[in-house]
Formats: C-alpha cells, structure tokens, sequence
C-alpha cells in the first residue's frame, strides 16, 4: 500500500518521479513542483557550482589559456597582414602610383579613316550571364550595349541560365529590341545548369564567333558600366602584353532611382551602409595592395576585362569551387599574368539588400575560397613560373591569413574566448590582445573610410555577428562538408524600389517568421548575455560592456531585424 502524500519526504525527487502520487487534498500538482524547486535549487545549484569551482582550474582553463594563446598568435598574424596592406595602400595613394603611372596606357589611335580607325580597335567580347534575374536585366543590357567602342569590333553575349519561362521570354525580347538598333548581341541559352555561372562563361566561350575576339568584359547581371568602360581599361590589355586582367572597382547603388536617366545610389538600411564599408576597405587596400605589390589579387567576378588567350593558356573557367573568378586569377598567375587594379574606374552595381541575400552571398564567397585554398595549395607549391616569394604571399597571405585566420580569429576571440573567460578569473587576456589588436585594425579600416566612421561601433558589432556564419563557411570549405558547392545566386532588388517606393522598407511582416529566425544567433545572444550578468556581478574588468551590446546585435540579426523587406504586394 502507498503511503498518504502528506507523509512524503518531498525532498527525495527521484522517489517522487518514480510514483505515480496524487497531491494531498488542497494541494495542487504545480504547488508541489514549486515547493520542490524551492526545497531542491539550492542544494543543487551548490552542488554544481562545487563541481565547477572543482573542474574550472584543472580542466577548464587550461583549455582556455591554450585558446587564448591561439587567438592572440592569430590576432598578431592578422594585424601585421593589416598592416602592411595599409602600407602599400598608403604608400601608392601618397607617391601617386597610378596604375597609368606603372603601366603604359594610351588611348586607340582612331586616325582619320572611319574603317581604317575602325580596325585600330580589338575585338571585345562582353559576356553577361544571368540566372532569373527579372529586376536588373534590363539595367545590365541597356549599359552593356551602351559601351562606347566601334559597332563592328564588339560582340555583346547574354548567357541566360533562368529557369521560369517568363524571365526568359523578357530577357530574349530585350535582346532582339537592341539587335534591331543595330547592336550585335547574342542570346545563348544551355539546356541545364552544369557548373552554374563558371559553366555559363564556358560554354559562352565556345561559341564560333569568340574565336575572332581578342579580349572579355564580364557584367554581372546587376553591374552597369559607364559607356567609356571599355575606352579606359582595354587600352592596359593593349600596351601590356603581360597583363591578363584589368579589374575596375565596385560602385555599390544602396538603392535604385533615376535621376538625370541615370541610376545613382544613395543609403538604404545599417546593413546596406556597413557592406559598403566592407567593400570600400576590399577595394582601397586588399585589391590596391596586391596589385601594387605581386601583381595579384582575387578576381571579383565581374566588372573586369580579361584577355581570351590567358583564360584559354590556363585550362579555363573551372566549377569546382563557388569562387571561379578568384580560381581563375590564382591559376593566371601562376602562369606568369599580371593582374590590374584600377580603382579609378568604377562600375555600378546592387548591394543585397536583405539578411538572407547577404548571408548567402557571404557563404558562398567565403565557403569557396576556403574550398579553392584546400584545392590549390599543392598547384601554388609546384609552380615553376612564379616565385618562391609570391608562393608564400598567395599561401601565407592572400589565403591562409585572409580567407582562413581572419574569420577564425574573429568569432572564436570576440564572441568565444573573450566572454568565456569572465567566467574563469583564471584566465586574464591581455590588454594588448583586447584592447590595442582591435582598436588598430579598426583605425586602419576608419582611415581608409573617413565618411562612414561614426557607424563603425555598428560595424564592429554586425561583423561579429557575421564572423560565426564565416566561420562555419569556412569550415565547410576547408573540410569539404555538405553544402561545400551550394550556389545561391545572390537576390536582386533592382527596379522592385521604384514601383514600391512607398512601402516601408524595414517592415517585417509575422508571416514570414520563420525565415527571419536564426536560432544559433539567439541561443548566442542567450550566452553572451548571461556572461555579461556574470561580469557584471562579479568580474574583475569591464567586458561587460562589449559583451551585452555584442549579445544585442546578435538577438537583432537572431529575429532577423537587419535589412531591407520589400512586400511582394
């Protein structure tokens, strides 16, 4: 026979669990669940934190001290890359070291005969490939056949992989409207998607009427470059035997309107002005520094001209990775090819204006140079034709540093080791690893974007955030896992702002809930913010400080408050 609830030892938690008891008269079943809360949390909280004040120094820090110690070795590895590339970046804006001042650069000679002039200038093929791209395609067309060069001597390529017949039909009409002005432009379709977009600008390249080109300008379908584009780079190609890429600068439109029939661009959203500043500092100094130095850098993918015969010496466009563009620049210059940055020139383009756009994009560029390091570190070691010097800088610098360190460094110190070690007072970082590492590379970046430097205390706190999306895209690419060739073209807005100028750009409507939610963002948030409480009652510094506010970035990104929603009604 049971015994009477009222002579219970409600202490004994397991013998409760294990029968099935009805409360006493009067007392009810959450009333018993509290009382043994309130009998039982205190015992056991004690008993866990005896076990934690047990384990935390022979177990717990130690592993923290080696993490530290790793973070700050990375930390240094990645402010000296820093540094020397705000050194050459400085050094060629204050020496004026022009790219017209490096290379020899002089306009065609036209001459005075209209055919004769005509032939002065080479054949150039502009490639523009596209995939659904409703919104932009007419942009991208329109300034491609734009482009100021002789009708005779170029060749405009639309490559169209969409996969909804109605893009289609749109994209081959406003092909055929500028075929019957007079303009050269083909529409080349393919019956599937094999290699996405590197497979695209391959078998574009196959096309009969390639083999009469010399050269290759590459748009993206939201890139609209000025119509002198071709009259200021393909002259570099021309006087340069040697220089297989001229790559121009990205002019990042915020959002779209007309003004004069012109798109120009001004600030959208947070996110839309940090990426700018993202890209500013990509441009200004990465891009800038490596084509001052080893005449190298990564291809961007569009907005560059390349010469036929280097593309063709190298094997090609290759699908292996996400990055074909910086695949292709690596392999070019381990032939020999030189590549040119010429910032001067830019062209205008769409920043993703929504998280999910942007996250997309940053996984596929940062999964795919992780996978092209994994794939072509043993290629850059065997080359005969380049360097012992320019292998290390492709090996150390551009990929180990830049695509490997950086992204591991940032989450695992910022959001990992940093908050963690409140907890073991054990452990003390170092001033300079916290304080000065951090605050110089965000100088430097501030230098080089003097007009954007009161939003950096939100840049810091938004690349923070983004550092664990890197950083699992970066594992994944090291180690080849799942998603290592997944291929999201990137969302474009384009025209859609102009019809819907007056809907509110921030809204977020509830029925979309469940693709804002980003749980590893919140669960974060969760455990930030409770290693702040902890520093804050009992800690010994003040890391409290950055630690809630790095926590509240993460819960705005985690519910998906970031960005730009356009309503699709």
């Amino acid at each position: 026979m049971e015994p009477p609830a009222a002579d219970l030892d409600l202490r004994n938690i397991s013998f409760l669990l294990s029968n099935t008891l009805l409360p006493a008269d009067g007392v009810t079943v959450p009333g018993v669940l509290e009382f043994l809360k309130w009998r039982e949390g205190g015992e056991f909280l004690r008993w866990i934190g005896g076990i934690w004040r047990e384990v935390r120094p022979r177990a717990v820090a130690p592993a923290l001290w080696v993490a530290v110690a790793v973070c700050l070795a990375m930390s240094v590895m990645l402010l000296v890359e820093v540094v020397s590339m705000a050194a050459v970046s400085l050094a060629v804006k204050l020496l004026r070291l022009s790219p017209e001042r490096r290379y020899r650069w002089e306009p065609i000679a036209a001459g005075d005969d209209p055919e004769a002039a005509s032939l002065a200038f080479p054949m150039v093929l502009v490639q523009i490939p596209m995939y659904n791209e409703r919104e932009v395609y007419k942009l991208s067309i329109g300034a491609a056949c734009a482009l100021s060069w002789p009708s005779d001597r170029i060749i405009i390529q639309v490559l169209d992989d969409s996969t909804d017949p109605t893009v289609k039909d749109m994209v081959e009409v406003e092909c055929r409207l500028w075929a019957n002005k007079g303009i050269n432009i083909n529409y080349e379709v393919r019956e599937n998607r094999r290699g996405y977009k590197a497979g695209a600008l391959k078998e574009g390249m196959e096309h009969s009427y390639v083999q009469q080109c010399e050269f290759v300008a590459i748009f993206d379908s939201d890139f609209q470059p000025e119509p002198d584009f071709l009259m200021r780079t393909v002259p570099f190609m021309v006087h340069n035997s040697k220089i297989a890429l001229v790559q121009a600068c990205w002019q990042k439109l915020l959002t779209w309107h007309f003004m004069d029939d012109f798109a120009v661009n001004f600030s959208d959203c947070l996110m839309t002005r940090i990426q700018k500043m993202t890209l500013d500092y990509h441009f200004k100094v990465e891009q800038e520094a490596g084509s001052s130095t080893f005449a190298f850098f990564g291809f961007n993918g569009t907005a560059g001209v390349w010469r036929i015969s280097a593309i063709n010496e190298v094997g090609g466009w290759k699908d292996r990775t996400t990055v074909e563009d910086m695949d292709l620049a690596v392999r070019a210059s381990l032939k020999g090819w030189k590549l040119l940055y010429v910032g001067d020139v830019k062209v205008k383009s769409e920043l993703p204006s929504t998280l999910k756009a942007y996250r997309h994009q940053q996984h596929r560029w940062t999964c795919g140079a992780a996978h092209l390091f994994r794939k072509i570190i043993v290629e850059i070691s065997m080359a005969k034709e380049v360097s012992f010097w320019k292998k290390c800088y492709l090996i150390y610098s551009f990929f180990f540093v830049r695509k490997i360190v950086a992204h591991i460094v940032t989450f695992f110190l910022y959001c990992i080791v940093i908050p963690t070690s409140v907890l073991v007072p054990e452990v003390i970082i170092p001033t300079w690893g916290v304080v000065y590492i951090p605050t110089t590379i965000t100088l430097l970046n501030a230098i080089r974007n003097p007009s954007s430097i009161h939003l950096m205390p939100f840049w810091i706190l938004f690349e923070n955030v983004m550092s664990m999306h890197r950083m699992k895209a970066t594992m994944i690419g090291v180690f080849e896992a799942g998603s290592v060739n997944e291929w999201v073209v990137t969302e474009k807005l384009g025209e859609t702002l102009l019809e819907k100028t007056k809907i509110p750009i921030l809204e977020k409507p509830s029925s979309r809930l469940r693709e804002r939610i980003h749980l590893p963002e919140i669960g974060f948030a969760v455990f930030l913010f409770l290693c702040a409480c902890y520093n804050l009652a009992y800690g010994k510094n003040s890391f409290y400080v950055y630690i809630y506010l790095q926590a509240v970035a993460f819960l705005v990104v985690g519910l998906g408050y970031v960005g730009c929603f356009i309503s699709n009604t």
